[in-house]
């Protein structure tokens, strides 16, 4: 995560008070922007979620409702 917004898109959110309630505390708290705050702790759920996204994954793989191709065979497929 970088400290600048270069690549930075300005959004309105809605938020549950008590979850307001608690960015503000924690960014006083901290001496932090409460978007730096969202930042990382999206970052952070993402992350949770991509690890959900992979054991899914993984669960399909091993129950055979998914199957492995290899790289050769999809470029056999493709014609490459």
């Amino acid at each position: 995560m970088s400290n600048n917004y270069v690549n930075a898109t300005k959004m309105s959110i809605t938020l549950d008070k008590e979850v307001v309630h608690e960015l503000n505390s924690i960014a006083a708290e901290l001496g932090e922007k409460k978007s730096r705050i969202i930042q990382k702790a999206l970052t952070y759920y993402f992350d949770k979620l991509d690890e959900q996204i992979a054991d899914k994954r993984l669960k399909s793989l091993e129950s055979g409702e998914t199957m492995v191709v290899s790289a050769d065979e999809v470029y056999k497929r493709l014609g490459l």
